[in-house]
Formats: structure tokens, C-alpha cells, sequence
């Protein structure tokens, strides 16, 4: 090699070195059913479950007080981080998946894995997927349906719709809590393993991951999303951190969890990556009432703070979550944000952070919250954010004013709306979030031109099949029910 050919070859390396410098890495942790309140941070005065790593991201970087997921439940919430698309357009109106079947995500529409993967970025997940797949017998390649309700899939059983042919690169993980001993790597069953080994799993895959990319070239930026199974059921800490809270097995989940974040916040300092690196910390919805909430508020602990309401439920209780976001090259440490946002925001958020623009047909419920970081107002087109429940109804929410198309919680906190059907409970809520954060007063008769409104943005944002600017956009099915408890 002459003296030019190397002169081009180190300019070639140095150039993909300063353009790795402008795209950051992007670390996305999601943890599985963990209320507001089991932050210590975010809950000092009603929080007894200590935090650190967790917290340790809002004190480096920025708190978002207002942040919901897409659903109060785990498959539509996923579904929107990686679509920028509110799951209910989809032909999923209520509950969740079971796996054993085709991928919700459908092989045409884009996700942002794989926008990412496009604009040369790596991409893995590590954890839950819970968008279901199906698998195929290695030898014969025939579709294998489940025999028994939690019938595992055997190993070396392959899988042709899965995270890897939906925009990632790796794929190490399970599928949902009911199927976690079964063990995938990329499109493959590798092992059955019990319960109890999947936390410290992810967490020693995710840390690998990071040590991995940062041995090789780091002119290729990365996106790692890790979506933990905890501390959703079943809540098994494993033996060392059982009764380490001094409160309950789920206490000593969220605290075992909180430890794996700090493993992989330290696995970024060890590798020099902290600084160029956008870490988010959030949750999929509320706490579970798995987590035994009397047996916590005896000890002082309140998983939902100050809000109403849990996992599944239209209260902000089950969709506000925690949302923690640190980026030292960007983010100024311990500031805070009260802006509206939702987890359907992280595919135009990306699109803003690397200057590009949206694929057609994709993120049709998605705006940047990347003015945020620098204390700006977040310019949306989007005029509110649309709720839902486990049972599928309905909520929208604009600036202060949140109506609820439900008589009581949409959810599974009393009053269930069996229940309240058969009380003189007006058959919607609204509520001024600004003066009643506790959702305790409802004002629906008294706010007839307001709730007209509100209903009609609702209406209008499910039948363009978008929430915000753009072409009109198709829904998965032809009507969408709003009213799912009638009127």
C-alpha cells in the first residue's frame, strides 16, 4: 500500500469514525409492569423500594412527568415503541397475545429497528418480544401449534416471523411470561431454562452486547432495546436478592431489575460510550395488582404514587409511566420535562435525530420529543394522546382535560365496568389532571361543549388512522368501536 492509498484508507476511517460520532447509540430499557411510583426518584414521599441505577438516569440526564405508554398492557405498548402506531389500529382490540402465532407486526409495515438498520445502525433486542410469532419444525418446516396452554416450543424449533425479520439483527430472548423457559436466539429455540434465570439473563446478554460493539469498529452506531420481563410475574428474584427489600418478593424484583439497569449503565462507562450514547428507562404500563398492593402500602409503599388506578386500567394509574432519559452530550443532568409525550414517540424521534424522514406508511401516532432535551416546546401536529385499556375502551387526553369513554376504570380496578353499569355512574369521566391528578371529581356533566370536543378530536384521529399531520392512513380493521360500553 502506497503513502495516498493509505492517506484514503485512514480518511475513510476517520470519516466513519466522526459520523459514528454524530448518531448516537440508543439504549431503550423497558421494564414489565412497574408502576410510577416503584421509582424512587419519582416517588419520594409514598416510594420505599431504593432505586439507584433507575434514578440514577434522572439525576444524569431528564425526567418526563407525563410520559404514557400506548396501552395499559404489555403487547399494544410494545406494538407502538416499535411502530409509531397505536396498537388498536391493528386487528388487536383488547387484551394481549399468546404467541403461536402470526406476528402482529406485519412483514410490510416499517418499524423503527429497522428505519435505524436502514441509516446504519445495529440492532438487537434482548428480552421480551410479546408480539407473537409462529414456529416451524426444523426438519419439516410445518407450522407447530400449541398442544397444552403453556406448552413450550421444542428446542431447535425455528421462527420465521420473528425480531429478526422485523428490522434486528440479534435477537436473544422469550416470547411472553407464560412462554419464558423457552429460550430463543435469533430465529431458533436454543434451550429451556426455568423462570428464575431469565432476569440475570438478559442482563448478562445486554451487558455482552455493549462490551461486543465496543471491540469491534465503532464507526457503526447501535440500537439496543431491552425489554426485561420484570417485574412482572411470576415475581422469582433469584436467592441472592430474596428479602433484600424487607417488603415483599415483588419489592425485591424491582430492586433486582434496578440492579441489572446499573450493569448496563456501567457496561457504557467501561466501554467509553456514555457520553454519545441516549440511554431511556421506562415501563410498558402500571403495576400489576400481582404485586400485592395492600401487602406494599402496609410497608409504605405506593407503586402507583399519587395516581388512580393499575396495570389495565384507563386511570392514570395503569398508562403513566416512568420515563427517564439520559444523553451527556445533549441532555443538561437533573432537568425535567412536563410535557405530553407516549411511547409511540420514539420512531419520529429518531427520524429528528438523524435528520431524516419518515418512511411512508409508518409512524402514524409518532412525534419527536428530541426538542425536549434542550428545554424546548415539542412541535406536534398531534393535538392530544388517545389512552387504552385491557378491555379496549377508550381515553384522549388534551393539555389538562382527559376524557374517558368508560363508567369506571375500563380496566380491572373496582369500579369494573360490569359494576358500574349497574350504578347511576354517568357513562363517561372527565377530569382536569391539572387540579385533580387523582382522577377523584368526575366533570362530564358539567362540560358538555368541552366533552363535544374532545369526543369529536377522538373521532377524527381514529378515522384518519393517524394522530398526527399527513396523508389519510388505512386502520387495520374497517370500524373501530369506541363506545365499548355503549353510550
Amino acid at each position: 500500500m502506497n503513502r495516498f492509498t493509505r492517506f484514503l484508507a485512514a480518511l475513510c476511517i476517520s470519516s466513519a469514525t466522526l459520523q459514528a460520532a454524530s448518531k448516537p447509540n440508543i439504549v431503550y430499557i423497558l421494564t414489565d409492569d412497574q408502576g410510577y411510583g416503584d421509582v424512587s426518584l419519582l416517588n419520594p414521599e409514598r416510594g420505599k423500594i431504593p432505586t439507584p441505577a433507575m434514578d440514577r438516569i434522572g439525576k444524569e440526564g431528564m425526567i418526563f412527568t407525563d410520559a404514557h405508554s400506548g396501552s395499559s398492557v404489555c403487547t399494544p405498548t410494545r406494538y407502538g415503541i416499535l411502530t409509531g402506531r397505536y396498537s388498536w389500529r391493528s386487528t388487536l382490540q383488547s387484551g394481549v397475545v399468546q404467541g403461536f402465532a402470526p406476528c402482529l407486526i406485519s412483514e410490510d409495515r416499517p418499524t423503527v429497528a429497522k428505519f435505524l438498520q436502514q441509516h446504519g445502525y445495529d440492532t438487537a433486542i434482548v428480552g421480551k418480544w410479546h408480539l407473537n410469532f409462529q414456529y416451524t419444525d426444523p426438519s419439516t418446516g410445518k407450522t407447530l401449534k400449541r398442544i397444552k396452554r403453556k406448552a413450550l416450543a421444542p428446542v431447535g424449533s425455528k421462527i420465521p416471523d420473528g425480531p429478526v425479520h422485523r428490522g434486528f439483527n440479534y435477537f436473544h430472548g422469550f416470547h411472553h411470561a407464560g412462554d419464558m423457559e423457552g429460550v430463543i436466539e435469533n430465529d431458533t429455540v436454543i434451550a429451556h431454562d426455568p423462570v428464575i434465570n431469565m432476569l440475570p439473563r438478559v442482563t448478562n446478554k445486554a451487558v455482552r452486547y455493549i462490551e461486543n460493539h465496543a471491540k469491534k469498529d465503532q464507526a457503526k452506531p447501535f440500537f439496543l432495546y431491552v425489554p426485561y420481563g420484570s417485574p412482572h410475574t411470576p415475581i422469582v428474584p433469584t436467592p441472592e436478592w430474596q428479602k433484600k427489600s424487607g417488603i415483599s418478593p415483588y419489592a425485591d424484583f424491582v430492586m433486582q431489575t434496578d440492579a441489572g439497569v446499573g450493569e448496563i449503565l456501567d457496561a457504557l462507562d467501561r466501554c467509553g460510550l456514555t457520553d454519545n450514547t441516549l440511554v431511556i428507562f421506562t415501563a410498558d404500563n402500571g403495576c400489576s395488582k400481582a404485586a400485592q398492593f395492600s401487602r406494599l402500602e402496609n410497608k409504605g409503599h405506593f407503586p402507583s404514587a399519587h395516581l388512580r388506578g393499575s396495570k389495565s386500567d384507563l386511570w392514570e394509574g395503569g398508562h403513566r409511566v416512568p420515563f427517564l432519559v439520559r444523553w451527556p452530550a445533549k441532555i443538561k443532568p437533573g432537568t425535567h420535562s412536563d410535557q405530553l409525550i407516549c411511547h409511540t414517540d420514539l420512531f419520529a424521534s429518531c427520524a429528528d435525530l438523524l435528520g431524516a424522514q419518515l418512511p411512508d406508511n409508518a409512524a402514524e401516532d409518532s412525534v419527536s420529543i428530541i426538542p425536549a432535551f434542550s428545554g424546548k416546546p415539542i412541535k406536534s401536529s398531534r393535538k392530544g394522546v388517545i389512552h387504552h385499556s385491557i378491555s379496549g375502551h377508550f381515553a384522549y387526553r388534551e393539555g389538562k382535560w382527559k376524557l374517558l369513554l368508560a363508567r369506571g376504570s375500563g380496566g380491572w380496578t373496582a369500579p369494573k365496568e360490569t359494576d358500574a353499569k349497574k350504578t347511576e355512574a354517568p357513562v363517561a369521566q372527565l377530569y382536569n389532571l391539572e387540579n385533580d391528578p387523582g382522577e377523584t371529581t368526575n366533570l362530564y356533566t358539567t362540560h358538555p361543549e368541552l366533552v363535544a370536543r374532545l369526543l369529536a378530536q377522538l373521532e377524527s384521529d381514529v378515522a384518519m388512522g393517524r394522530s398526527t399531520k399527513g396523508p389519510q392512513a388505512q386502520n387495520d380493521l374497517q370500524e373501530i368501536k369506541l363506545w365499548k360500553s355503549g353510550k
